[in-house]
């Protein structure tokens, strides 16, 4: 066998080995890597063999245009869009991985100078960074409003204080009897299982809205109240 043979069969041998990998990888980051991984050693299998063409269309298109779309949807669908009221999450910790907020800087500051709810967000973060995904929070003026956008499928998740004296006033924490300061409601069965089985009872009260049980009459929009189309960005 000639030494330029089993450099190419050495080579060849990473397809299955890299494709293995890609198939068994559960961390969808990593997935990407590895797929961009994939797709260079097949490129370069198809030049060694003679096939410049087939290797220059993997590259560009099979690598390159597939990696770019996989990872849009990937960050796409790895969120949990959370939508609060005004002033509803009292703190936010700025910078924190695994947390995007579309609140404003002015709202920021304001949240910060009431009561705690940190934990209540660090169980959100934890629970959540176990299956790659992150929280972003969307606010919205009146429950009206965050209910509608919940019907509508604008967000996964809403979160409201268990006693709301007013649009923006929160419970101390912990709340009195041993209510959950906080409550959850979401339209997602899957994230309402995981809420339920990993965040702590003593801080979140969960309920699970069934969107099948929905009429079209339910959807309504509440126009001041909606967020602005560039909460959407992370």
């Amino acid at each position: 066998m000639m030494p330029e043979d089993f450099y190419v069969l050495l080579i060849t041998a990473l397809l299955p080995v890299s494709a293995c990998s890609l198939v068994l990888q559960v961390n969808p980051y990593h997935a990407l890597v590895i797929r961009g991984i994939l797709g260079a050693v097949a490129a370069l299998v198809y030049a060694l063999l003679g096939a410049a063409d087939v290797a220059l269309t993997e590259a560009l298109v099979g690598t390159m245009l597939s990696i770019t779309l996989y990872a849009v949807a990937v960050r796409s669908s790895l969120s949990m869009r959370m939508g609060v009221l005004d002033h509803g999450i009292n703190t936010l910790s700025k910078g924190h991985f695994g947390i995007s907020s579309s609140l404003s800087p002015e709202n920021i500051d304001a949240l910060e100078s009431g009561h705690a709810s940190e934990a209540m967000l660090s169980a959100l973060r934890k629970m959540l960074g176990q299956h790659y995904m992150r929280l972003e929070l969307v606010s919205y003026t009146n429950l009206q409003a965050l209910q509608s956008a919940l019907i509508a499928k604008d967000i996964h998740t809403t979160c409201v204080a268990s006693e709301v004296g007013g649009v923006g006033e929160l419970p101390p924490f912990p709340s009195a009897a041993g209510q959950p300061p906080y409550h959850l409601e979401t339209r997602v069965r899957r994230l309402y299982e995981l809420m339920q089985a990993e965040l702590p009872s003593e801080l979140t009260s969960l309920s699970y809205l069934n969107p099948t049980n929905l009429s079209p009459a339910d959807v309504r929009f509440s126009g001041p109240g909606l967020p602005d189309p560039a909460e959407a960005k992370l």
